[in-house]
């Protein structure tokens, strides 16, 4: 009877032990909205469930004591001890962290996946571990859709990116909603925001043509840039990092962290250095930020002030055929002083006020200040080139300058309840920059010339407004609809001289009426579909000016995507058809400093298929492959071949490879240590729009490269908090490639004036080499 009772009382505690009981419950903010897709992570045993459309989760488990931690993007994780012996239903609250104050600078531009725009983010954690020294061009790379590069083929100085086949002149950058795209240019000059990602939050890559944005349009993608967040603890960061061809880095960071529960500043000073894998294409690159931040429940306030100088040697002319050929590394300058030589710094206060639990506001102001110049000998030059201060054949060394100014005013508003989020936004800018050259030296200077006389100046003036009004709003419980509505309005002044000594004489007005609609249909919490179109204008730049465009581009952008999310795949998967009239497109050819030279192709197409995706393969092994598969065409293409105007048909744009694959193997056995593997496939890209009609010149072979990157981190007590070591061997298998160029055509009119015949030339920029960084950065 006694071994009876026994066994009894031992089957009942097995029983009891292994009876499961279901723990349900809901995750919620302080506005009692649902959050869709919070984390539920049982600590116990790592065993995780993500809430539903209605913020709502259910699991079941053995009865025991447990901790729940529950965590959402832009909210403090919140953490709870239970005790389950029965059926019980937990509710949690979330609370904004201090970042989602910081997140509204840039809400207006921003999208999240409620919106039918192609999209993706990258962190700060993301970001650091590839932090050594590269550009943010670089360090996006292996993005969708995404192909970079640089001048001295090591990813510092002047680093490149185009998305989609459009390059930095059409991709619209803002950093906190600010626009950063050069005014005149439309380019993005990464090499005047040095070390920036180490004062990056997080950024948005928007494909296509995107939400209303501030600045020129996105005719391509957009970036929005966040600068780091207010800190709440006081901390410090010292990092250096060193590499191949004498690279390296050294940035100084601190917080205060929030004073009096208020107030905190926090700052960064970084200098990088690089000789370049091009011989003597180095980069020097000074740079700082400093931000001072107020907050309290209702309220941000934050004054920003960030900017440097840069030198770089020239290294825009690449190479010819049969000079990379000899010696890919080679650089046809020989002036030493044949330098880029300019500062920018910018000033921005951003004041966002939450007015009740649906309204809140935001207003920024912004100047930049820009100047500089970059030097050139000249030999042997013609005295007309140069206004006649000098002789005709004599040489001369000269600087071509560029002194601007750049006003921005910004005011947005946000109205947000469970069904509706209505953004409104108005935003001016005013550009004034004058554009000079000066004769610093000549070996024969004409009569009454002194050094430093302008043989050439034009003044210009810029003005943008524009408003828009957007909404996401929901017809069903699993339907929503956007609307986005932006008026544009652009007037563009220059007169004078050029640098090729012509006149320029310009005042041109563009208004333009930019709508975008879609709908959203999620099936379930882990399935979405969207579709879109939008309808983009821009106007020319100033060196379409100068070449005779004066049409303004439109773009017709029509996306159809599927988002698919679980525990273990999240894929982003889209069509999209951009359809341009009067697209410009890059003619292959670069002008006197290296910028692309564009013409109007009439009408052409991008269409294609991208496919975002990252998987847990096990606990430590994780896999985010990506991949690019499009047509990019102009229709009936019209160019001068032999003298004589042909329609070539269907020609491939220029510089928009039909293929690009990337990934990344991540393993992580540890939370402190991780070693990843990156890879990259650029399909094959013609340099000109003439599909090699005249020669074959114009076509860049396709590449694959491929990275290293491990990083691992100490945990100290003492003095650190922590010490974080990081290592990246770039283009491990040695691969010789070249992923940008340029190319040319003239009529040989000389020999002959009776036979024209087009001939051509092309120049390529080759990129380093196996090469490696390695840094340690110490935090307290």
């Amino acid at each position: 009877m006694k071994k009876t009772s026994i066994f009894l009382f031992l089957f009942a505690s097995i029983f009891a032990n292994a009876q499961r009981y279901t723990l349900s419950g809901n995750v919620t903010n302080q506005n009692k909205e649902a959050l869709l897709g919070a984390t539920v992570l049982v600590l116990e045993t790592t065993k995780g469930v993500l809430t539903d459309v209605n913020g709502e989760f259910t699991t079941q488990l053995p009865n025991g004591d447990y901790t729940l931690q529950v965590s959402y993007l832009g909210y403090n994780t919140v953490s709870k001890e239970i005790k389950l012996s029965k059926n019980i239903f937990i509710p949690f609250v979330l609370e904004l962290s201090s970042t989602v104050l910081d997140e509204v600078l840039v809400s207006a531009v921003r999208v999240n996946s409620d919106v039918p725009v192609t999209f993706s983010n990258i962190s700060k954690k993301e970001l650091e571990k590839r932090n050594l020294g590269q550009d943010i061009p670089v360090l996006l790379n292996y993005m969708p859709s995404v192909v970079s590069s640089s001048d001295a083929g090591a990813g510092v100085g002047y680093t490149y990116m185009s998305v989609r086949g459009s390059n930095g002149e059409r991709i619209n950058v803002t950093v906190n909603g600010i626009p950063y795209n050069d005014a005149e240019s439309h380019g993005t000059f990464w090499v005047n925001l040095g070390d920036f990602a180490s004062s990056t939050q997080n950024l948005q890559l928007q494909r296509g043509v995107g939400t209303s944005t501030n600045g020129s349009g996105a005719f391509g993608a957009s970036i929005n840039i966040l600068t780091d967040a207010v800190s709440d603890e006081a901390s410090g960061e010292i990092s250096n990092s060193f590499g191949s061809y004498n690279t390296r880095k050294h940035t100084v960071k601190f917080s205060t962290g929030k004073l009096n529960d208020h107030i905190e500043i926090a700052g960064r000073l970084s200098n990088i250095y690089s000789d370049g894998y091009v011989d003597r294409a180095y980069a020097d690159l000074k740079s700082f930020y400093l931000q001072a931040s107020y907050t309290d429940e209702n309220t941000l306030i934050k004054a920003i002030t960030f900017g440097g100088k840069e030198k770089t040697y020239q290294a825009w002319e690449g190479l010819t055929a049969k000079q990379l050929e000899d010696d890919r590394r080679q650089n046809p300058y020989t002036y030493d002083n044949e330098v880029d030589d300019y500062a920018q710094n910018h000033y921005q206060l951003h004041w966002n006020e939450k007015l009740n639990d649906n309204w809140s506001t935001n207003v920024a102001l912004n100047y930049t200040k820009g100047a500089g110049f970059f030097e050139q000998y000249k030999a042997g030059e013609d005295a007309a080139d140069f206004n006649n201060l000098i002789v005709d054949g004599s040489d001369a060394i000269v600087r071509r300058w560029l002194d601007n100014d750049f006003y921005v005013a910004n005011f947005n508003t946000n109205y947000k309840t469970k069904d509706v989020n209505f953004i409104t936004g108005v935003s001016y800018s005013n550009y004034s920059g004058n554009h000079f050259g000066e004769v610093t030296w000549g070996s024969d200077l004409a009569a009454n010339t002194n050094i430093r006389d302008k043989y050439y100046e034009s003044d210009a003036k810029k003005t943008d407004f524009s408003l828009f009004a957007k909404a996401t709003f929901s017809l069903t419980e699993q339907l929503s609809a956007y609307a986005d509505l932006q008026g544009r309005f652009v007037n563009y002044k220059t007169k004078g001289i050029t640098s090729d000594i012509v006149p320029i004489d310009v005042d041109a007005n563009f208004n333009f009426f930019n709508p975008k609609f879609g709908f959203t249909y999620k099936m379930n919490p882990q399935n979405s579909f969207y579709t879109s179109v939008a309808v983009a204008n821009r106007e020319p730049n100033r060196n379409d000016f100068e070449g005779g465009v004066s049409t303004h581009e439109t773009l017709y952008d029509y996306e159809l995507g599927w988002r698919a999310n679980n525990k273990i795949v999240k894929v982003n998967t889209n069509l999209f058809y951009m359809d341009y009239k009067n697209q410009l497109v890059l003619t292959g050819a670069i002008d006197g400093v290296g910028s692309p030279i564009r013409a109007t192709s009439g009408k052409s197409y991008r269409l294609g298929l991208e496919v975002d995706a990252s998987i847990q393969i096990s606990k430590e092994l994780s896999f985010k492959p990506n991949a690019a598969i499009s047509t990019n065409k102009n229709r009936d293409f019209i160019a001068s071949i032999d003298g004589v105007l042909q329609n070539l048909g269907n020609t491939n744009i220029s510089f928009s490879p039909d293929v690009i694959f990337g990934s990344v193997f991540t393993y992580q056995p540890t939370n402190n240590f991780q070693i990843s593997y990156l890879s990259k496939y650029v399909g094959k890209q013609y340099m000109s729009n003439l599909d090699s009609k005249v020669t074959t010149a114009d076509v860049l072979n396709d590449y694959y490269k491929s990275d290293i990157n491990v990083t691992y981190a100490i945990e100290t007590s003492e003095i650190f908090n922590s010490i974080v070591f990081s290592a990246l061997i770039n283009n491990i298998f040695n691969e010789r490639y070249v992923d940008r160029g340029y190319y040319y055509t003239y009529d040989d009119d000389w020999s002959d004036p009776n036979a024209v015949t087009t001939l051509d030339g092309a120049g390529y920029y080759p990129q380093a080499t196996r090469n490696f960084l390695v840094g340690v950065t110490l935090k307290f």
